[in-house]
């Protein structure tokens, strides 16, 4: 399973559970705000100030070693 910046805060926290805790320790408290969940990871990023690319390949990482 791979993410990528386009995907939506909704669809990325429903894909897997480690998800929401790893976009929550890179600063984003407000997954569960309505609004959130039709933003795409590239805008949530942009707002919170977050490098995208880098979450991006973090999050990647991760999923790739639960395969």
């Amino acid at each position: 399973m791979q993410i990528n910046k386009d995907m939506l805060i909704g669809e990325l926290i429903t894909m897997n559970d480690m998800i929401a805790p790893m976009l929550m320790h890179a600063g984003m408290h407000c997954l569960g705000c309505p609004a959130s969940q039709m933003e795409s990871l590239e805008e949530a990023c942009m707002v919170h100030g977050i490098d995208c690319d880098e979450l991006v390949s973090g999050i990647n990482e991760v999923l790739s070693t639960m395969e």
